[in-house]
């Protein structure tokens, strides 16, 4: 059975959305960092995000002073899920500023294309 047209358009229309998106996170990025390695500026969220996973893992623990203390396995899980919370939360906090703007610029080349295809499939005819 062959594909109809319609929906090798579609599926032509599908890549280029993901490419302009893709190239629009590279561009987010690159413009955000200013020439530093992303790896560094992760390791540097990473590192600061370490003093909110060990106030989250104390939250967590707190489970121990306040009930039955035969439940050690309970309190362990409540204070890795606390640690977990808490450097997952720092990480997002840290990292705001690239994520943002990588966000804002595929959203921007994937408009653009999608502009692209409204234009092929309504043209606008002048005069």
């Amino acid at each position: 059975m062959k594909p109809d047209a319609s929906s090798k358009t579609n599926r032509h229309y599908g890549r280029a959305l993901v490419h302009s998106g893709i190239s629009g996170l590279r561009t987010g990025r690159d413009s955000q960092l200013h020439g530093q390695p992303l790896s560094a500026v992760l390791t540097r969220s990473a590192r600061a995000s370490l003093n909110l996973a060990a106030l989250g893992a104390c939250a967590g623990l707190l489970q121990l002073c306040l009930t039955d203390r035969r439940r050690i396995a309970k309190t362990v899980a409540w204070g890795v899920a606390g640690g977990v919370i808490g450097f997952v939360a720092g990480f997002t906090w840290k990292t705001r500023d690239l994520t943002a703007n990588m966000a804002r610029s595929a959203l921007k080349e994937m408009g653009t294309v999608r502009d692209e295809r409204w234009l092929d499939k309504h043209p606008i005819s002048y005069g």
